[in-house]
This record gives structure tokens, sequence and C-alpha cells, in this order.
């Protein structure tokens, strides 16, 4: 059986590929499970020092298959709550894991799409890419991790805009108020995602895991913890490898070389 998420490593990149497109890549029980064990997987893999997440078809995701809890009838209740553990077990350590992570988003992402599609470190975007909410419409609450990042993203206001009216906009609306990172030509998206992914990829990788560690604790910690974080992380940084490297190239004016540390 194909998985519904397909992995393919590349130059030390893993690229995430969701592969339901004559869906839209709507989220089953199968999907949720299948990102996770992919997730999982290029997350322990240390020959994987980056991340990207895309998708098959005209859209990024929909979100959850709909079709699935009209079918599944009383049990919709017991169904999403399965769901749910699989896709937000894999989302946790998308955002938690010591590698970057690209998404390429290449179409409409909704509902629990659009939370995977704005989880990206670096978030591009096709002009053609399309983002709402989409849960008011069906009666549901957001899923997916979106209530706890897009307020960090965009600022509370927009947030309630976004996620109470459910309005579509489109990439370059997502573009001017921080949603993603910058928008790309449909027909460039993958080939731009993927060279930022593996530029990541050739980066200090601990002291990149670590940066992200810091941007995500960031918006709970105070100020003081934060400094004392900061000043903890470039100690450690400093008396490691990759510090050791960086500065004796940055002294000798050569590009540094981390590809081994």
């Amino acid at each position: 059986m194909t998985e519904a998420v397909q992995i393919e490593v590349r130059d030390r990149v893993a690229v995430l590929t969701l592969s339901r497109p004559d869906t839209g890549n709507a989220i089953d029980q199968e999907m949720a499970d299948s990102l996770l064990r992919a997730t999982l997987h290029v997350a322990a893999d240390d020959a994987v020092r980056a991340v990207l997440l895309t998708a098959q078809g005209r859209a990024f995701c929909v979100g959850g298959d709909v079709k699935a809890f009209a079918a599944a009838g009383a049990k919709a209740s017991a169904l999403v709550e399965n769901l749910t553990a699989s896709l937000h077990m894999a989302i946790a350590r998308l955002a938690r894991m010591e590698k970057p992570l690209v998404t390429a988003i290449n179409g409409a992402a909704a509902g629990a799409g659009f939370g995977l599609a704005i989880l990206g470190d670096v978030a591009l975007a096709a002009r053609s890419a399309k983002f709402a909410m989409a849960y008011g419409a069906i009666g549901l609450t957001p899923d997916g991790g979106a209530t706890w990042l897009l307020p960090r993203l965009v600022g509370f206001r927009q947030a309630q805009r976004l996620a109470l009216t459910d309005e579509r906009i489109d990439a370059q609306e997502a573009n001017r108020i921080g949603l993603i990172t910058r928008v790309t030509d449909d027909e460039s998206l993958h080939d731009e995602a993927f060279t930022l992914a593996r530029t990541l990829a050739k980066g200090p990788r601990r002291a990149l895991a670590q940066t992200r560690a810091l941007l995500h604790q960031s918006l709970s910690n105070g100020l003081e913890t934060q400094l004392e974080r900061e000043a903890q992380g470039i100690a450690g940084a400093i008396a490691g490898s990759e510090g050791q490297e960086g500065i004796a190239a940055f002294i000798a004016r050569r590009p540094a070389d981390f590809s081994s540390l």
C-alpha cells in the first residue's frame, strides 16, 4: 500500500509529500498515521538535517476528510479523537525536532492544512495558494495547532479575523500580514523550497536547533529568563565544534564547513 505521506531524502533534506491528491490531500486516519510515522522517522534520522513539507496535486491540504466524518455518523467524535491524536503528535514533533522545517504551500490550505502550512520555520507559498481556517462554516472548532501559532505570527486581531470569519485570503495577503515568509511563482515553488532547505541542511545543525527552540520559548518566557537561556546557549555553542569551526572560518575569511559536524 502506498503511504499517504511519501518520504524522499536528497542532499540531507527529507522531503515529506502529502499524497492524497484526488481528495485535496484531506486528512483521514491513514494520512494522520502516515504523517506521524514519517515525522518520527525523519526526526530520528541523523542523515537528515532539514525537512521540507509539501503536497501533490493542486491543493496543499484542504483539512480533515469531511466525507469520512459524515460516514462515521455517531462515531465521528471517536474518529476525530483518534485522528487528532496522531496528527497533533506529528505536528508537535515537527515543531520541536532539532531540524529546521520548510513548508512549500502549492495550493489551497484550509482547516488542519492551514496549521500544517504555517508551521514551517520558513513558509513559501505559490502565488495561486489560498488560505482559510474554514472551521466555522461546518460548525467545528480549530485543530492542527492553528490557534497556538496564528496569534504568534500575525497578532491577536488578525488571528480573530481569520479564525472567526473564515475569510479566505490569497498568498499576497498572507505574505502582507506575516502568515507566510514569501510568495513564489507556482512553477518555481518546489525548486526554491528545496534549495532553501538544502542551504539550511548545510548549516550548523546544533546552533539552528537551539535557535529554533529559543524562538519558540521566547513568547512564554520573561525577558530575564530568555536572556539566561540565550547566555547558556551561546556559551555552549562557542565551546562546541560548530562554534569553533565558524570562528576559525571567519578569521581565515573562508566559508564555514559544518557538513561533518
